[in-house]
């Protein structure tokens, strides 16, 4: 509470200062960009350069738009170093040079941001902060900035990376434009649509921007799992499984700048909700033979998600000291209320014939989770002889309460009935429902509060351009597990310094080289006091609430070279060096399973801890720019390749952090036809292998190639009309898992079982087409 009292004051003192000034003091403006050329691209975009030393890749939206992207996700994969570990058509955590969604960091505006991942436990994308950026319409996007290494005004828990989405603000356009459209999913012959608008202009003595956004989501998925009982055996048996998620987003957002008191107001907000359901529908069969006669087991398996979130910031910079100083408030919110039900018939899984040894079971669980975040901002920047001095301090304060519950288990033993493989028993035979009931670690509460001073220094000096500065990040997380009857408590603070320099070698040639220190907080899952019961393999899992922060190292050299007017290319190499890294370790105690059955004597109690370094290093190239070195203006080329590796120990030997993409390669045109007012492009994606290895479970994970294009047309100055199709090489997700009971049986590599598993889901086609007035 002294943390959020000094900020108020702080504030509330500049605030008075604020009223003592000139009212002549100067307001930055910029020109609004009208909605025709928005909405009319009567020019190819290519990547922004940007000034200042920092090594920062710009985006604007008009460079994913033509491909008509549905969400920032979408539009994210166009982009270097960006993987995902998601299903096909689906791009949610993004995981910058390949690493964990935790180890980059999203923001808005800016701005952090609530909302991380549906799961709970401690592996679990809800536990370490991660952002999912499929909630983020593409349509509220005027540009993508993707930081490689931070500066110090920005936090510093961005060990891989930072991406800055930029949504519109009350400059972005003046008019308006509306936008229909039509999605067409022929994998299951389902239709979706598409409706928006926005508009900006002049209201009063400043200026206002509304949005709203409207998009039905759908992924019709098909599943084959292949299980062995180890590599090279015969065939046990195969899962045949359809997938179908099926949703709506709502979006809107508003935008508010203004003059007032000599400084300038800014109001902003945006709203995202989505409805959606999963329903998972399976059939397993003995040996792989697809035949009635070999059927396992019937799974019905359905969840339904809703999903709000909303953010609203006001800002007010105004003149100060002979500098500009900036003070800023910030609220958001994000709720996600999930239930899921799953039915599952048991066939032939023992010798007793059938009906009297097979099984019906049934479970249920319901999670809520509601994130708020409080945040507050005072920052100044004033000339210090030829240099520019700033500093600021920004404070945070995020809580979450999460509420994992389920019916337990049901299990019933058929003893007459329909010898009908499917069946479900009569209503009358089954167990009335059990009540809801906390999952262990799936109730608590947990507040995470920051105050982060910094200062910044920032010059020129003949043809280099330079910053440096010095961040100190002071955390405290408290987590009360009502599961465990037990509160836990974590601190740290941290020193980041950080350095950024550009050489502009000539009028078109520049180098950029950085370096800084980073940090990645541990997940709430690995601090929580819980012990989840058979959470590896069957081994339990037990939080350690004295985990430190992972540090790194990181240094970036990039080199950048202007094309003409309009193209660009760059290589960059990175390395990162990672300290008091957080790894799960065997901590000799006997597990549940133990306890429950005798035999299973070497089941183990595993938990977090601080152990050892890893490395994460690679190299990445991008070039846009359109061919007037042969004369063919009108045609854009996009391309750009990343190779990613890294290293770290863990109890089993040398790996790669888990599940780093090996590469990431994507390449594409775009064609002006200017005399037919026409444009059509294509775009290639491939992503390299990932690895990743637990106690219990090793997974390899393949991607196929992903191919999309695009057709439009473009009638007078204030309508077009845009033909897309996605996914059109029926790209494939391929995993194959190694799965073992105990750490013991891993190293001996004696399986539990051995799984092959595709997914798939089918090309998307768009029709949209906009509307400027």
């Amino acid at each position: 509470m002294q943390r959020v009292l000094g900020v108020v004051s702080m504030v509330a003192l500049s605030a008075g200062m604020a009223h003592a000034q000139s009212a002549d003091a100067p307001i930055a403006t910029r020109e609004p960009v009208s909605s025709e050329a928005i909405v009319v691209q009567g020019q190819i975009a290519y990547r922004n350069r940007t000034d200042g030393p920092s090594p920062v890749l710009d985006y604007g939206l008009d460079y994913f738009q033509r491909f008509e992207p549905l969400t920032a996700g979408d539009a994210l994969k166009r982009v270097p170093s960006v993987s995902f570990l998601s299903d096909v058509l689906e791009s949610d955590g993004v995981r910058l040079r390949g690493l964990d969604p935790a180890y980059t960091q999203i923001l808005i505006n800016g701005e952090r941001v609530p909302g991380a991942g549906d799961s709970s436990g401690a592996f679990g994308n809800g536990a370490d902060g991660a952002f999912f950026v499929d909630r983020i319409p593409a349509e509220l996007i005027e540009r993508v900035e993707i930081v490689r290494s931070p500066s110090a005004n920005r936090s510093g828990d961005a060990v891989a990376g930072a991406i800055n989405i930029v949504m519109r603000d009350a400059f972005t356009l003046d008019g308006g434009y509306i936008r229909a459209g039509a999605l067409y999913f022929p994998n299951d012959e389902t239709w979706g649509k598409t409706l928006g608008g926005v508009w900006g202009g002049a209201v009063g003595a400043g200026r206002l921007m509304v949005g709203a956004n409207l998009q039905d989501r759908h992924n019709p998925k098909d599943k084959l799992s292949l299980r062995y009982d180890a590599p090279g055996a015969a065939l046990n048996n195969s899962e045949v499984q359809t997938d179908i998620r099926d949703g709506t987003d709502y979006s809107g957002n508003f935008s508010w700048i203004s003059p007032l008191a000599g400084g300038e107001l800014k109001l902003n907000g945006f709203y995202v909700k989505t409805d959606r359901t999963q329903d998972e529908d399976s059939i397993e069969y003995n040996g792989g033979v697809v035949a009635p006669a070999n059927i396992l087991t019937v799974n019905d398996n359905d969840l339904d998600i809703e999903q709000e979130s909303y953010s609203l910031s006001g800002g007010y910079t105004f003149s100060l000291l002979g500098g500009e100083t900036a003070m800023k408030l910030g609220f958001a919110r994000f709720t996600n209320d999930a239930f899921e039900f799953e039915e599952e018939n048991e066939f032939r899984r023992d010798a007793i014939p059938y009906p009297e040894g097979d099984r019906f079971t049934r479970d249920a669980s319901r999670t809520n989770l509601e994130d708020q975040e409080f945040s507050a901002k005072l920052e100044h920047k004033m000339p210090l002889g030829e240099n520019t001095l700033e500093f600021g301090v920004q404070y945070e304060n995020k809580e979450r309460e999460n509420l994992v519950r389920e019916i337990p288990r049901i299990r019933f033993n058929l003893a007459a009935g329909s010898n009908t493989p499917g069946a479900r028993p009569a209503a009358s035979l089954i167990p009335a429902d059990g009540p809801l009931t906390a999952v262990p670690g799936g109730d608590n509460t947990i507040t995470r509060e920051r105050l982060d001073p910094y200062v910044m220094l920032s010059g020129k000096a003949g043809a280099i351009e330079w910053e440096t500065g010095l961040r100190y990040e002071t955390t405290e997380t408290t987590i009360d597990d009502r599961t465990a009857g037990a509160s836990a408590e974590a601190s740290s603070e941290i020193l980041l310094p950080s350095v950024h320099m550009k050489w502009s070698i000539t009028p078109v040639d520049r180098i950029l080289a950085s370096a800084a220190r980073t940090v990645r907080y541990p997940s709430f899952g690995f601090l929580s006091p819980a012990t989840l019961e058979e959470e590896l393999g069957e081994n339990d899992f037990e939080g350690n609430p004295a985990l430190e922060p992972e540090t790194a190292w990181g240094f970036d050299l990039g080199y950048e070279r202007r094309i003409g007017k309009a193209g660009i290319a760059g290589l960059n190499f990175f390395y990162r060096d990672v300290s008091d890294l957080i790894e799960i370790y065997n901590t000799g105690a006997r597990g549940s399973a133990s306890v429950a059955a005798p035999a299973a004597a070497n089941r183990f109690v595993y938990s977090a801890r601080n152990t050892g370094e890893g490395s994460v290093w690679g190299a990445e190239f991008d070039l846009s720019t359109p061919l007037s070195l042969i004369g063919l203006d009108n045609t854009g080329v996009f391309l750009n390749y990343s190779w990613l590796d890294s290293d770290v120990d863990d109890e089993f030997g040398s790996r790669t952090f888990n599940s780093q993409a090996e590469s990431v390669f994507n390449i594409g045109f775009i064609q002006d036809l200017p005399m037919l007012n026409s444009s059509f492009g294509a775009t290639y994606r491939k992503q390299g292998d990932a690895f990743s290895r637990i106690v219990s479970e090793e997974v390899i994970t393949s991607y196929g190639p992903d191919l999309e294009v695009f057709v439009e047309h473009r009638i007078g100055e204030r309508f077009t009309i845009r033909f897309t199709g996605s996914n059109l090489l029926d790209e494939t997700k391929d995993e194959t898992f190694n799965k073992f009971l105990t750490a013991a049986d891993q190293r001996a590599r004696s399986f539990d079982e051995y799984e092959l598993e595709t997914e798939s889901a089918g090309p998307v086609y768009q029709l949209v087409a906009r509307y400027a007035f």
